[in-house]
């Protein structure tokens, strides 16, 4: 065990004392109110107060498991000697939240940050796993500094169609290409559809949510090997009960996220992602969840991370396999044994050990799915920054996922003011578009978007798919799903809408992507560039009130995370006065 570990409390020292313990009327107040839901004095009586932080609802499809897992995380409480209640938070469903769910993962994590501050809580696990829930509820739960324990809600089941093997999001994509090529039919679609997703439990390929709760795994926040188990394998449920004894343990070790969440953790986090192929969406979260924990990360940690580290998980959408192959090959315990050398094993982890003690071991029984370091998926990591005078705030892709012959490209540009004029001009038989053209999105970003959406994989435009395309350069200051692919450069900023240099591009400029250069570059003269600049005006302001001016008024671009400026860290929020 780590020689810095916390001493234990006292039941008088725990944090719920302050609202139970003391003889007088307002604790008189909630114990009367505990009794009123049925509970004895047995039952909470100097023992840990464990919230339990769900994000299910009946429009989240990947936590519909989430009452059962529930109700285990309470056995392993109460088996612990703790108390566990159940307290619903926001559930960003990634499927139906429009126009994007990243437009409500700050609210997410105000509402865990201020939820564990203001209820009598010793420590919480955190229960989430689609997209937006995991960073939303570490940065949470991070700024509370409060114990906690992250539960991931596991894969899916690998998809199915006629014996071929469909990875969500990805195949989506690929499939819908076809059909908007002509080569696939209403009947294979609609099988297609009903084969995709077959389970409870987030995207089975390496997209955004496998790419995150891996993160939170490696940065020491899940119990080890958490993140690979699929949602509805038994080891899933006995998972979860661990988390909920190992919750009251943390709750008297004082155990908290700022303990575990160093810089140290955060390099770890970041060489996990790279050697996983991991989703382009973890970078914006990486940054916003270290800037929670007083960790400055830039976008050239990422890239100097990504050229000494190698792509050694073979999955889709940058390899072969999917998320239950991974954890039957041995799964994240055996990745990061795998590449232990490139870690810091001494870091400390929410069991108690250390990262190295955690993964020492740890085997891989399947070669092809997790690569030996001899055999790379590619010698470089997942996702490269680029810079150059169209993204002066840098910008990334996964050249793993795209097509190699586009990783260094000169074309005209093709441009969209934004979604609405892609979406009614991408099919126009009479577009000037080709191959070698470069498509452009503008006003996708933090503010323009609003939110930031994954409409950076801008579809092929349908008489391009015809003739056989099936990738193009495309940039934008939007995002794209981790389970996306293709030559995409995503995250441009600043962004247009707040006048970043994407704003200024016109139909015809000539761009250069050199991706091992790291170099993007709009071939157009300085003098025309400030001209345009004069010429250039803002977008009106998409809201006028509510949460979405907030967002607008707040939220940074997307190289600092996309956070909100006053949700950074700095001094710790009091803790509440109880009357």
């Amino acid at each position: 065990m780590p020689t810095n570990a916390p001493s234990r409390k006292s039941p008088q020292q725990l944090r719920s004392h302050r609202w139970l313990g003391a003889d007088d009327l307002r604790s008189f107040g909630h114990r009367s109110r505990l009794k009123q839901m049925g509970y004895t004095t047995a039952d909470y009586a100097g023992k840990p107060i464990v919230a339990i932080l769900t994000t299910r609802s009946d429009l989240n499809p990947c936590h519909t498991h989430f009452p059962q897992r529930v109700e285990e995380i309470k056995r392993g409480v109460w088996q612990a000697g703790g108390f566990p209640v159940e307290i619903p938070v926001m559930s960003v469903s990634e499927t139906f939240m429009k126009p994007t769910a990243m437009l409500y993962r700050n609210l997410l994590a105000m509402e865990v940050e201020e939820i564990l501050r203001s209820q009598p809580i010793d420590a919480a696990v955190l229960l989430g796993g689609c997209d937006k829930t995991t960073p939303a509820q570490v940065m949470g739960a991070t700024s509370a500094d409060v114990p906690c324990i992250f539960v991931p809600a596991g894969p899916m089941l690998k998809g199915n169609y006629k014996g071929t093997t469909l990875g969500s999001g990805t195949d989506a994509w690929k499939y819908w290409a076809e059909r908007c090529a002509g080569n696939l039919d209403d009947c294979a679609w609609r099988g297609i559809e009903e084969g995709i997703a077959r389970s409870p439990g987030h995207c089975m390929t390496m997209g955004t949510a496998s790419t995150m709760t891996a993160i939170v795994e490696t940065l020491g926040l899940s119990l080890p090997g958490a993140s690979s188990i699929p949602a509805v394998h038994s080891a899933h449920c006995r998972m979860v009960e661990a988390a909920g004894r190992r919750a009251v343990e943390i709750a008297l070790e004082n155990l908290k996220p700022s303990d575990i969440l160093t810089a140290r953790a955060f390099d770890n986090a970041i060489t996990c992602d790279m050697a996983i192929a991991g989703s382009t969406n973890a970078i914006i979260h990486l940054i916003a969840m270290a800037g929670r924990a007083g960790v400055k990360l830039n976008l050239e940690r990422f890239d100097e991370i990504s050229q000494r580290t190698p792509i050694i998980a073979n999955v889709r959408p940058a390899g072969e396999f999917l998320m239950e192959d991974f954890y039957d090959a041995g799964g994240l315990l055996g990745l990061l044994n795998r590449i232990g050398k490139l870690l810091d094993l001494n870091c400390r982890t929410v069991n108690g050990k250390t990262l190295g003690e955690n993964i020492k071991g740890a085997e891989v029984c399947d070669d092809r799915i997790i690569r030996p370091l001899t055999n790379p998926v590619s010698s470089a990591g997942a996702t490269f920054v680029l810079r150059g005078n169209l993204a002066s705030g840098g910008c990334c892709i996964k050249p793993a996922a795209a097509e190699a012959r586009l990783l260094k490209h000169s074309g005209p540009a093709v441009v969209f003011k934004n979604y609405a004029d892609l979406k009614a001009r991408i099919d126009d038989e009479n577009l000037n578009v080709t191959p070698d053209s470069v498509l452009v999105l503008q006003n996708a970003g933090p503010i323009g978007g609003p939110g930031m959406p994954e409409w950076g994989m801008l579809p092929i435009p349908k008489k391009l798919l015809r003739q056989g395309v099936r990738d193009m350069v495309r940039i934008s200051d939007a995002r794209m799903s981790g389970t996306s692919y293709g030559a995409c450069v995503v995250h441009v900023a600043p962004e247009s809408a707040v006048g970043g240099p994407l704003a200024l591009v016109r139909d015809g400029d000539m761009i250069e992507l050199d991706v091992q250069a790291r170099r993007i570059h709009l071939h157009v003269s300085d003098d025309e560039l400030a001209r345009r600049r004069r010429e250039w005006l803002p977008p009106k302001p998409r809201f006028e009130r509510g949460y979405g001016k907030l967002f607008s008024a707040e939220c940074t671009q997307a190289d600092e995370g996309c956070d909100f400026k006053f949700l950074r860290f700095g001094a710790p929020t009091p803790e509440p006065d109880i009357y």
